[in-house]
């Protein structure tokens, strides 16, 4: 029983981790004149770099609330994990703890998808996207499965 709750708690650490790093590092697009995120586009034009603030959409703006909403829901859901590890009686299921975990990584998912229609408008087209993006889609089923393990998880003595 303490392998498989060492293996949730690490699991869930996994995708909390996963979602700062995707959502505070910029590189969810990248070239080699310069790189964009969820916060800035920067380019470096002729040895200048110049920025362009995430303001300049309402979708951008989107994408930026649901990443923190899924960092704040996935937060939470541990922190109901370790409360409810205490306080919940045997047998009774972590079911809170779960549904914030899976609105967690429906909240990712939302947004990266958001972000990969919209990002057109963002940057250019012929730019690749960058690791962050990437890890915020990998952040998502982790968060998922995590929610659905915790969503089955009985309390045992």
């Amino acid at each position: 029983m303490l392998l498989l709750l060492l293996g949730i708690i690490l699991l869930h650490l996994a995708a909390l981790v996963l979602l700062f790093i995707s959502t505070i590092v910029s590189a969810w697009v990248v070239n080699p004149t310069g790189s964009s995120d969820l916060w800035l586009n920067c380019s470096t034009p002729n040895g200048g770099t110049h920025c362009i603030s995430a303001t300049a959409g309402e979708w951008i703006q989107a994408v930026q609330a649901l990443m923190i909403l899924a960092i704040i829901f996935s937060f939470l859901s541990i922190f109901l994990f370790f409360c409810q590890l205490f306080t919940l009686q045997k047998g009774g299921r972590f079911f809170l703890t779960g549904i914030f975990q899976i609105l967690a990584s429906l909240f990712v998912m939302s947004g990266a998808t958001i972000y990969t229609v919209r990002s057109s408008d963002w940057v250019h087209k012929n730019d690749s996207f960058g690791f962050a993006y990437i890890l915020a889609w990998v952040a998502f089923p982790l968060a998922l499965l995590s929610g659905l393990i915790y969503v089955v998880l009985r309390k045992r003595e």
